[in-house]
């Protein structure tokens, strides 16, 4: 059985740094079941907040989403990569988290859903070189992880990384998530 991986770019530029780490990390995986996700080219609204929700975690809304929550429950290992928008992960990002609140509230209130345990990892990308917004940017994606049963496995985060392939100068960000895609294939 190969090792599933769930691979979400959240970026809304193609082949920019984001895109760019993540697939160094997913060639660093070898032979894995590589399923890609790139949220500016799906098609989904944000959160509704239905009334009447269904109690079984699963979003009663009918678009690109439904793709990605069986993708994610049956995964292995689910990767973010996205770059840091205003001090945090991007709208794309953000909108697809908000998606999972039927599956927070079956699992916290609910409690009619427990997800299937996964690893999580973070990899990202800013600018600047304000270390402190990855700090945000973590924080929304743990409690990500932990709605989607994913234990924060590992990040690779980059400063100082702006123009689109500018990461490529920065061989010791692209030597990190090639060391971190050799250590979950280890595991």
């Amino acid at each position: 059985m190969k090792f599933k991986v769930v691979a979400i770019y959240g970026s809304p530029r193609r082949g920019g740094n984001s895109e760019i780490l993540l697939n160094n990390f997913l060639e660093g995986l070898g032979d894995a079941e590589i399923r890609k996700f790139f949220l500016n080219e799906m098609r989904f609204v944000p959160c509704q907040e239905c009334e009447n929700i269904r109690k079984d975690g699963k979003c009663k809304i009918e678009d690109d989403m439904q793709k990605l929550y069986p993708e994610i429950e049956n995964a292995d290992l689910v990767v973010i990569a996205s770059p840091i928008f205003f001090g945090s992960v991007t709208a794309q990002i953000k909108m697809m988290i908000d998606r999972f609140q039927c599956q927070w509230l079956a699992i916290n209130i609910f409690k009619t859903f427990i997800p299937k345990k996964k690893k999580g990892l973070f990899l990202c990308v800013e600018a600047s070189e304000r270390k402190d917004f990855f700090e945000n940017a973590k924080a929304i994606i743990k409690n990500f992880f932990k709605t989607i049963g994913a234990e924060y496995s590992g990040e690779v985060l980059c400063c100082g990384v702006a123009e689109k392939g500018e990461i490529e100068k920065k061989k010791e960000c692209i030597e990190r998530v090639k060391e971190l895609a050799e250590k979950i294939k280890k595991e």
